[in-house]
């Protein structure tokens, strides 16, 4: 009987030990990260205005001015995946400026160049500040004001709208809840620091909600983008024959999106009507 104890006090011990280890080391694994670049991808750029968010303006964002401040333009604030940095994203989002929009880059804080440290409720905050930097320009439209967030950034994406009126939602290959992803490995309920209940946001949220989600990623798996637009009320799904991190960008569908909420102007950088194709 005493090694039968033995063998479960030990087992106990190792299991207590990986929770242990799991739950300290969690926010390096679900924010990696990666090298702040030796020179800004801002830097000598046209058109790009780097502004500083948040009470001690520790938060850094990039703003992309629409093309023609002739009316108040519709705008995108992006939320980037847990291993990316606003630099790598720059020229992607040239495509929907061509459309007429007006789009800010948000960093995390502790990413890049930014302060603090990444924890849910203090990238919700950077979000937030964020939108109210967009809603106090004059050429940009705050009811038509759309959330974007790729991979973890779906945590923020979300979060946004509870805390600000935002017209639309996209998420791109973004998961139900960290809670649910942990699980997977051991962790749950309040062992989860982080939980970005993106199922709970969705589904209180009133707004069109598009998800886009590639039917092969391993990471994130599909039945997320599954549940994520079958709980919002105007939620709509679009697989792509992708994985993770190797989908191409989905301007056409989110263009298209867009176009069919009246969340684009009427017309675009080349003069042209919004309701055609772009790459």
């Amino acid at each position: 009987m005493k090694p039968l104890i033995t063998v479960a006090l030990f087992g106990l011990i190792a299991l207590l030990g990986y929770m242990v280890f799991v739950f300290a080391m969690q926010r390096s694994v679900l924010f990696p990260r990666p090298p702040v670049p030796p020179v800004s991808a801002a830097d000598g750029r046209d058109g790009v205005e780097v502004t500083w968010l948040g009470p001690d303006r520790g938060i850094e964002a990039w703003y992309l001015a629409p093309p023609s401040h002739s009316q108040p333009a519709p705008a995108l604030i992006f939320a980037h995946g847990n291993g990316e940095l606003i630099d790598y994203w720059l020229d992607e989002f040239e495509v929907p400026r061509a459309w007429g929009l007006a789009v800010l880059l948000v960093e995390y804080p502790g990413y890049g160049r930014s302060r603090g440290r990444p924890t849910e409720q203090s990238i919700t905050q950077a979000m937030s500040a964020a939108y109210d930097n967009l809603v106090a320009r004059p050429e940009v439209d705050p009811k038509r004001i759309v959330a974007y967030g790729r991979s973890v950034g779906g945590g923020p994406a979300c979060a946004l709208t509870r805390e600000r009126e935002v017209a639309a939602l996209v998420l791109e290959s973004a998961f139900t809840s960290v809670g649910d992803l942990a699980r997977r490995f051991g962790l749950f309920g309040p062992l989860v620091l982080d939980p970005f209940d993106n199922l709970a946001a969705v589904a209180e949220f009133e707004g069109p909600v598009l998800v886009i989600h590639g039917e092969h990623d391993s990471m994130i798996p599909p039945a997320h983008g599954r549940a994520l637009a079958g709980s919002a009320p105007l939620g709509e799904l679009v697989l792509v024959n992708c994985g993770h991190n190797d989908c191409p960008r989905p301007w056409q569908t989110v263009r298209s999106f867009l176009a069919r909420h009246g969340l684009l102007s009427d017309l675009g950088r080349d003069g042209n009507s919004t309701g055609q194709d772009d790459n």
